[in-house]
């Protein structure tokens, strides 16, 4: 085993989230803690409001906790001040989300180069060429040059995941990236969650996929703001096909 299986990309220490309401204090989690390794595909499921969207806020730093230390890649993320935080996220999480934001008047290549504009961690002259070559690995290089609008919502959440690799991050976040497609659009999204997993990044899926017990291999169940179950190796030979197909 070596030091970076060893070491969790994500280490969350009972962590909290407190929001003020006109009704009152709200807790979305309640101490919170687990940690996530290199390779793991990880899908968080739970009902509205049990504090899924809280948790991905926190490991990408768009949201900081109550209480508690949240880690991510050996950083104490809540302690980042707002210009290194977003330096920070754009060298080491990949954000997934479910409607795509991609900007309409970027073609798909310039989409998924811009991460790589902001982050600097690719000379110019290698950027369009990189992103190019992600296209082709989430299978919509002949769509480069087009507008968002002119794909088909599965062409646009596989143009969303290569920009969220733009940067080769160790840790991507996805918000339901299937909630919009069809089952078989979202098998194929699925698929490619399950390869980067293979190659090492932990992938961490908010989702309400029924399919989701078939091809996670851990799944965690939150329930108010808690942690209620922590399923792992539930994949079996059809899950793993479909995943690694």
């Amino acid at each position: 085993m070596t030091n970076r299986q060893q070491v969790p990309v994500v280490d969350l220490r009972d962590v909290t989230k407190t929001y003020e309401t006109p009704g009152g204090n709200y807790r979305a989690l309640a101490g919170v803690t687990c940690q996530l390794r290199a390779g793991e595909l990880v899908a968080i499921v739970g009902r509205s409001g049990s504090g899924k969207s809280t948790l991905l806020n926190l490991l990408t730093g768009i949201d900081r906790p109550s209480g508690g230390k949240v880690v991510v890649a050996g950083t104490d993320v809540h302690e980042l001040d707002e210009s290194r935080l977003a330096a920070w996220r754009g060298r080491n999480v990949g954000v997934v989300f479910q409607f795509f934001q991609l900007l309409p008047t970027l073609t798909v290549a310039e989409n998924v180069a811009l991460p790589m504009d902001f982050c600097a961690n690719y000379p110019p002259r290698d950027r369009s060429r990189r992103a190019r070559a992600l296209l082709e690995r989430v299978g919509v290089a002949d769509q480069a040059d087009k507008l968002p609008l002119t794909l088909s919502g599965g062409q646009q959440q596989r143009a969303a995941i290569a920009r969220a690799l733009a940067n080769d991050p160790m840790l991507v976040v996805a918000d339901e990236p299937t909630g919009n497609l069809d089952s078989r659009t979202g098998a194929a999204v699925w698929t490619l969650f399950g390869q980067l997993a293979a190659e090492g990044k932990t992938v961490v899926v908010v989702t309400h996929d029924r399919e989701v017990r078939r091809i996670a291999r851990r799944v965690i169940g939150l329930d108010d703001g808690r942690i209620v179950s922590d399923e792992v190796g539930l994949v079996g030979a059809a899950g793993a096909e479909a995943v690694h197909a």
